[in-house]
């Protein structure tokens, strides 16, 4: 889980993965991903490892909106909820979220992470 909440921070800073959020839960959630030097950051997490994580990272709320998503009809004061309900509303396995996810992961191999394809339906 440390690869991963320091995958987050990483990701939290960079411009491409705050504006691409569906892509960043279809990356984080479905696929492989490890450093250049081979060494594992993630095999792919669980909706609840995914919230606990963002909720962790303090992720900015408001990205459910690129999801289509009000966050005033999210849970308020339980941050952990409010991510959950969030992925599991965000349609994260749907074609867009694919090609969001494989602009990601562009963005990842270029910081020197390897990041595996997607999963197939």
């Amino acid at each position: 889980m440390d690869g991963l909440r320091e995958l987050l921070e990483f990701l939290k800073q960079q411009e491409d993965a705050r504006a691409n959020f569906l892509g960043l839960l279809n990356v984080l959630i479905g696929r492989r991903i490890s450093r250049s030097d081979g060494s594992m950051v993630s095999l792919g997490v669980t909706w609840r490892e995914m919230a606990a994580a963002l909720k962790k990272v303090r992720w900015d709320k408001d990205a459910v909106k690129q999801l289509g998503l009000d966050p005033a009809r999210l849970p308020p004061r339980d941050r952990f909820r409010y991510w959950y309900t969030a992925i599991a509303q965000g349609r994260i396995d749907s074609p867009a979220a694919t090609a969001a996810g494989d602009r990601l992961a562009e963005v990842l191999r270029a910081a020197g992470y390897v990041v595996g394809p997607a999963p197939r339906r």
